[in-house]
């Protein structure tokens, strides 16, 4: 190829590159938010600059005249990676029935999956008929506009036992969740986020005050895969089930991976430093660091830079915050 192909080459690459990111950073109209669609990450990145938790801003690189066509075509990889289109999948595979002596219910099995890549860590939940009845009512009251149009499958007098009435329902509640979660506001309340995610906390902070912090922590790695891909635009959201699994592995003498987690939350709250968990956990971040053999001395300024913009005050030890979280 001589050089003058060469040149032109690189041009029609930077162009094109070019158009790509600027497409990609398009803030999608209020038309196309109302359709049931994938939630793009990159239009996360534009309605919430520097609060994206998967992707650091400061290190991407932009296309300029002086990058190789390699360093390009590279480049132009990564954007259609990153703008990928990403969103959750449900699916309810299977039921079982629950028989207790005054009680008899259906618990329905939820497989949540994030497209755009294979994903080998799916997410597995269960939940009954009497739980999704309490979403939608609690839905109806914050958005009765945008449920206007959403079904829910009613209860019958007989017959909820049947094969025929569980399938039914099967198809109806993962339709359900899919048009739930293809409603920007709706996917981001707390109300929804709960329902996901709420009943398997309550049983590992349940563990975790009984010290039973083996089974508290394997409970608290599965939720936190969940709400990572649940609170994309809200990285703060899992700061206390961060800190929590730190409060495990600590306890249970892993320090190393208390401080790879504690290092996790403390990067969600750099710009939060009035958050409750900020100062209990930097205490147990200089610890842990002066155990393992780190730099305690750059979280010790920051500790003591808060306490001479800040009041004394009574503040409780990340293990006192994390017991009282969902006591009842």
């Amino acid at each position: 190829m001589d050089q003058d192909s060469h040149c032109t080459g690189e041009g029609e690459l930077l162009e094109a590159v070019s158009r790509i990111t600027t497409s990609s950073t398009t803030t999608p109209s209020d038309e196309e938010e109302n359709q049931p669609k994938a939630e793009i990450s990159c239009q996360v990145r534009k309605e919430n600059p520097g609060k994206d938790d998967t992707q650091d801003s400061s290190t991407t690189q932009s296309p300029n005249s002086s990058m190789t066509t390699k360093e390009l075509q590279e480049y132009w990889r990564n954007e259609k990676r990153q703008c990928k289109q990403i969103k959750l999948l449900f699916e309810i595979p299977s039921t079982r029935i629950i028989e207790h002596h005054l009680s008899k219910y259906v618990m329905y099995k939820i497989i949540i999956l994030q497209t755009g890549s294979f994903d080998s860590n799916k997410s597995v939940i269960e939940r009954r008929y009497s739980d999704f009845e309490k979403l939608h009512r609690n839905l109806l009251e914050e958005f009765s506009e945008e449920m206007e149009d959403v079904t829910f499958p009613k209860k019958t007098l007989t017959g909820n036992f049947t094969e025929e009435i569980i399938n039914e329902r099967k198809l109806a509640f993962k339709d359900y969740l899919r048009l739930l979660y293809s409603m920007k506001y709706i996917r981001r309340s707390k109300k929804f986020i709960d329902f996901l995610t709420r009943p398997e906390l309550q049983e590992a902070y349940g563990c975790l005050r009984g010290g039973q912090y083996t089974k508290a922590l394997e409970i608290l790695l599965e939720v936190i895969r969940l709400q990572e891909r649940l609170t994309r635009g809200n990285p703060v959201a899992i700061v206390p089930t961060l800190c929590a699994i730190v409060v495990c592995h600590k306890d249970l003498e892993n320090p190393a991976s208390a401080f790879e987690y504690g290092e996790k939350a403390l990067s969600r709250l750099h710009v939060h430093t009035s958050h409750r968990y900020y100062i209990p956990l930097l205490d147990t971040m200089i610890t842990l660091a002066y155990e393992l053999g780190k730099d305690f001395l750059s979280l010790q300024e920051k500790l003591e830079e808060w306490k001479t913009k800040k009041d004394p005050i009574r503040v409780f030890t990340l293990k006192e915050l994390a017991v009282r979280e969902y006591v009842q």
